[in-house]
């Protein structure tokens, strides 16, 4: 944002300042929760869908126009009378111009205004202000405004979005037998995400149904006598072709696996089993995905290659063409006493050599020149993953986990789990996710599935 101050005895009829700015969503969210006005945030722009921008914010551009700039910094706005001619929508950019129109006693101002939208030319809004101009400069350097991040899960929204032209893909859901778990399922079927077939206890399951106030009219449920029957017949259906992907309900994730894992009619597909976070963090440019975290307690260098091919394969799925792999350790070079750098090199080299494919990976890198190109810059290093990388790639289960909530309890993001390397993707949630979360690894499973051809690479 420009500042400046322009005292009355410096200021001209006829001056003008300006400034431009894109209206987006999130300046709408901020705006409708600071003064309480939610109602914009439910109409839309025929045909568009996009959010109308309320004529307050837009009056708000003029008022950063008379108090920023002209007269600027010290300005006191006494009264305005401004009118909207057509409305305003997210994605616009908006140009607001104020001219000095009159200068009148007791340093008042009146200022012509206007906002346009530079596009097509059309006038969004115009009118007068009443100021009083500030006697004397007003100092500029050290104005500062904190940042406002909107506390929205715009990333889980735009995979669900996109997993819904998908045909449902049919899932075995082992022990759906509380309403966290079950509603999960349920919620992503009614979003047409996953056909449900619900493994377990029927008296328990349909409790969780009553609880949650759903109806399973014509969803399939095939009794089991416990968690770990319940684990090997979801895996049976998943043998037999009945299920595409394999999802945990209300049963320890060991009981899940050691059924995943069996050496007959099992899911093991030639690489290791590999847990993927798929988090949703307010203010980032795209979903980060963090492996593994979940499954592979202090993984190997063979076992840090499933781990980061896995990742690269799902992040395809996804949407991202090239991924870029940020192979993490304490430091950006390779220290021998530091095992974790040495792993973090040869797996950069391996994929500069093909053995590992479809991503840009690089490594070690620490945590701040991974994710923040400031950081990268600082320390001179030059590479097109270092500051934007999509995956982080971390040493241990330790660091992965902590790393995963830390973004989640600090950061405000939300994870959703999937377990990869398997015949099918295996949708992992935790007990305390909510159902955006269990929604999101519902719709990532769905989008790995069709891309994989419902086999889970």
């Amino acid at each position: 944002m420009r500042y400046d101050t322009k005292p009355y005895d410096q200021i001209q009829v006829g001056e003008t300042a300006e400034l431009e700015r894109v209206c987006s969503d999130d300046d709408l969210l901020a705006f409708a929760a600071a003064c309480g006005d939610h109602g914009a945030l439910h109409s839309a722009l025929p045909d568009s869908g996009k959010l109308v921008a309320p004529a307050s914010f837009v009056g708000g551009l003029v008022s950063a126009v008379v108090g920023n700039l002209l007269p600027g910094l010290g300005t006191v706005q006494k009264s305005s009378a401004l009118d909207l001619a057509t409305p305003a929508a997210a994605g616009d950019a908006l140009l607001a111009r104020a001219t000095v129109a009159e200068k009148r006693p007791n340093r008042e101002v009146l200022l012509e205004v206007a906002v346009t939208r530079p596009s097509d030319g059309a006038l969004i809004l115009s009118g007068q202000v009443l100021a009083v101009a500030p006697d004397r400069p007003v100092p500029v350097d050290g104005v500062e405004t904190p940042g406002v991040v909107v506390l929205r899960h715009r990333h889980f929204d735009a995979l669900v979005q996109k997993s819904r032209p998908l045909d449902p893909i049919p899932t075995a859901v082992a022990a759906p037998e509380d309403a966290n778990s079950l509603g999960g399922a349920m919620l992503a079927a009614r979003e047409t995400i996953i056909y449900p077939i619900l493994v377990g206890d029927p008296a328990k399951i349909h409790a969780a149904a009553q609880e949650l106030g759903v109806t399973l009219d014509g969803v399939e449920i095939v009794e089991a006598a416990s968690h770990a029957h319940a684990a090997s017949l979801a895996v049976d259906l998943v043998a037999d072709g009945r299920a595409r992907a394999l999802m945990k309900g209300h049963l320890h994730t060991d009981d899940l696996l050691r059924a995943a894992l069996r050496r007959e009619r099992g899911l093991r597909a030639g690489r290791r089993f590999t847990h993927v976070f798929v988090m949703d963090v307010p203010g980032q440019p795209h979903p980060i995905l963090i492996t593994d975290a979940a499954i592979n307690i202090a993984p190997d260098l063979e076992t840090k290659v499933d781990i980061t091919q896995n990742a690269i394969d799902l992040a395809r799925s996804l949407g991202f063409e090239t991924p870029k792999v940020a192979v993490l350790s304490a430091v950006e070079t390779v220290n021998p006493a530091i095992p974790s750098s040495v792993d973090a090199a040869l797996l950069s080299k391996m994929a500069d050599r093909g053995q590992i494919t479809g991503g840009l990976v690089e490594g070690p890198l620490a945590m701040d020149n991974a994710v923040s190109l400031d950081a990268a810059r600082t320390k001179g290093i030059v590479s097109p993953v270092a500051g934007q990388a999509e995956i982080l790639v971390v040493p241990n289960l330790d660091a992965g986990n902590m790393l995963a909530k830390q973004l989640a309890y600090v950061a405000n993001g939300k994870a959703a789990g999937v377990v990869l390397g398997a015949r099918v993707p295996i949708i992992l949630n935790s007990r305390s996710d909510d159902d955006k979360a269990r929604l999101a690894s519902c719709a990532i499973a769905a989008l790995h599935a069709a891309r994989t051809g419902g086999v889970a690479t």
